[in-house]
C-alpha cells in the first residue's frame, strides 16, 4: 500500500485563517481542495508537503455569478458546479465544453476550478480554457489581493506565478459587448472518455461588421506557451471569419506550439492535430454565433 509521509493537517475557516496558516507553516504547506491532484502525488512520494491546509470550508471562495460585466468563479467551485450553471454556459459554451470532457462525474463533483489552474498540468483543460477567455485571476496575499490575467498566470509546466503564502481567490471572464456578436467552443481528442488530452483546442471569438475584432485561442497538451497560439490570433484579428482563415490559422497554430512526444502520441501526429482542433474550435465557434450550431 502507498501512503504519504506524515504531514499537520490544519482546517482553515476563512481566507484570513487560510493565510495566517500558510505564513506559520512556511513554504513547506500545501493547500488542498478537491485533492486529485495532491494526494496521488503525496501517495507516492513526489510531493511531501510538511502541512496541508484544508479550504474545503471556505464557502466565500465556492460561488458563481455575474458581477460588474465580468462572469466570477470562486476558485473553490466544482467542476460539477460549472458545468450546472446555465448563465456561465450561456455566456460562454466553451466552459461547458470543457467541464464535460473533463474526468468523470466523481471527480467532478470534489475536484475545484481553481485547483485545477493551480496544478498548471500542460494536460489540464480549463488552463487553455480561461487562457483564450482572457480571464483575469484574482490572488490573495499578506499584503491584500491582487489581479494576474490568465496568460501570465502559467509560467511554465506546473508552475504559476502564485508565491509562497498565496491563494487563488477567483476567476473573473470578461463579457462581450451585447451588440457584439461571437462565441466560443472547446474540442478534444483523447484516448477514452474523461482521459488527460491527447490534444485539445479552445476558441472564443468576436466579430463585428463581418470582420474578426477579437480572438483567443488556446492549446492543450500541445507545448503552448501559456496555453496560447497567439500568432494564429495574430493572424485572424482583423480579418473575415472564413473557413480558409480558419484552417490557415490551424496551421499557424501547429507550427508555433512544441509538442513533446509520449505514449499519447509522436510530434507529428500531434501537431497535425493542432491544425485540425484549432480549425475545428473556431468554426464551431463562429458557426454558434450564428446560430448555425449550439
Amino acid at each position: 500500500m502507498q501512503v504519504p509521509a506524515s504531514f499537520q493537517y490544519r482546517k482553515a475557516t476563512s481566507v484570513e485563517h487560510a493565510l495566517a496558516l500558510l505564513a506559520e507553516y512556511g513554504p513547506e504547506s500545501a493547500v488542498v481542495a478537491g485533492g486529485h491532484s495532491l494526494l496521488p502525488m503525496m501517495k507516492l512520494r513526489l510531493a511531501h508537503p510538511e502541512a496541508l491546509i484544508d479550504i474545503n470550508d471556505l464557502g466565500e471562495l465556492a460561488g458563481i455569478r455575474v458581477e460588474d460585466g465580468e462572469l466570477v468563479i470562486g476558485a473553490m467551485a466544482r467542476h460539477a458546479d460549472l458545468l450546472r450553471h446555465a448563465e456561465a454556459g450561456e455566456l460562454f459554451p466553451i466552459l461547458h465544453d470543457a467541464e464535460r470532457v473533463i474526468a468523470d462525474p466523481i471527480v467532478r463533483n470534489r475536484g475545484t476550478v481553481g485547483g485545477s489552474l493551480c496544478q498548471a498540468d500542460p494536460s489540464e483543460d480549463l488552463s487553455a480554457v480561461f487562457a483564450a477567455l482572457r480571464a483575469s485571476l484574482v490572488v490573495h496575499g499578506s499584503d491584500g489581493p491582487r489581479t494576474v490575467p490568465a496568460r501570465d498566470f502559467f509560467v511554465g509546466p506546473y508552475q504559476t506565478v502564485l508565491a509562497g503564502g498565496e491563494l487563488l481567490g477567483e476567476i473573473r471572464v470578461p463579457i462581450r459587448a451585447r451588440d457584439t456578436s461571437g462565441s466560443s467552443a472547446y474540442v478534444k481528442v483523447d484516448r477514452r472518455a474523461g482521459d488527460w488530452a491527447v490534444a485539445a483546442a479552445g476558441a472564443v471569438v468576436s466579430v463585428e461588421n463581418g470582420m474578426v475584432a477579437d480572438v483567443g485561442i488556446g492549446l492543450t497538451a500541445l507545448g503552448a506557451e501559456r496555453f496560447v497560439a497567439a500568432e494564429a490570433e495574430d493572424f485572424l484579428r482583423g480579418g473575415p471569419p472564413t473557413e480558409a482563415g480558419f484552417v490557415e490559422a490551424g496551421r499557424i497554430a501547429a507550427e508555433h506550439c512544441r509538442p513533446a512526444a509520449d505514449q499519447r502520441g509522436p510530434v507529428d501526429y500531434k501537431r497535425h492535430l493542432a491544425g485540425e482542433l484549432v480549425t475545428r474550435a473556431l468554426r464551431h465557434a463562429v458557426g454558434r454565433a450564428a446560430g448555425r450550431v449550439r
